[in-house]
C-alpha cells in the first residue's frame, strides 16, 4: 500500500478492497453456517468430513457419492468398498453428532428430529458465528480507515478522507445488516422444523 499519485483512485482501491474483504467474511460465515444442522438431511452436512484415503486426508465427496433419499436420511455410497470403515470413522470423528450405520456396501445416516434443547444450542451457535462475522467486518473497517488516515499524511485533503471514511461506514453497515439477514434466516430454518 504505497501511494505516490494522490487522487480518488486510491480511495476507490481502498473501498473495493474493503468490499472484497468484507464479502469474504460473509462467504466464510455462510460456509460455517452450512455445517450447523437444521434437522433436515442435506449432503452439505458432510462437507467438512475428511476421510483417510491411502494415507491422505481427502474430502468425503472425492471418495463417495452422497444423496438424501428423504428429509431424514443421508446415503453415502463409497466408490471403493474397502474404505467404507474409514468413511464411517471419519463421520463419527467429525463431531456432527451423527450415527452412521454401515450395511457392508453403503453408509446410512438417520437424521434425528431436533429437540427443543438442541434447537436452542444451535441458535446460540448461529448467533456466535454471526458475531464472529461482525467482528471480522469491523476489523476490516478499522484497517481500511487506517489506510485512509495514511493518505492524509501523504497530502490527501481532510474532506476526501472524511468522504472515504463515510463510504467505508456505509459499506460496513450494509455488510452487517447482510449478516443479520443471514443469521435470521438460519435461525428460522432451525426453529421451524
Amino acid at each position: 500500500w504505497h501511494f505516490n499519485l494522490l487522487n480518488m483512485e486510491e480511495i476507490d482501491l481502498i473501498l473495493d478492497d474493503t468490499k472484497e474483504r468484507m464479502d469474504k467474511s460473509i462467504q466464510f460465515l455462510i460456509s460455517e453456517l452450512k455445517k450447523i444442522r437444521a434437522g433436515k438431511a442435506m449432503p452439505s452436512m458432510l462437507d467438512g468430513v475428511m476421510v483417510e484415503y491411502y494415507g491422505t486426508p481427502t474430502p468425503i465427496l472425492q471418495v463417495a457419492s452422497i444423496t438424501t433419499p428423504d428429509s431424514r436420511t443421508i446415503f453415502v455410497k463409497p466408490w471403493e468398498k474397502t474404505i467404507i470403515q474409514d468413511i464411517e470413522k471419519a463421520i463419527i470423528n467429525n463431531d456432527l453428532g451423527l450415527n452412521p450405520q454401515n450395511d457392508g456396501e453403503n453408509i446410512i445416516i438417520n437424521i434425528p428430529a431436533l429437540t427443543e434443547e438442541r434447537r436452542l444450542v444451535l441458535v446460540k451457535q448461529i448467533k456466535g458465528e454471526g458475531e464472529k462475522g461482525k467482528i471480522s467486518i469491523r476489523s476490516v473497517r478499522k484497517e481500511s480507515n487506517e489506510l485512509m488516515k495514511k493518505l492524509s499524511n501523504e497530502g490527501l485533503s481532510e474532506d476526501a478522507i472524511k468522504d472515504g471514511e463515510s463510504e467505508i461506514q456505509k459499506i460496513t453497515d450494509s455488510k452487517i445488516s447482510r449478516i443479520d439477514e443471514i443469521i435470521k434466516s438460519k435461525e428460522t430454518e432451525i426453529t421451524t422444523i
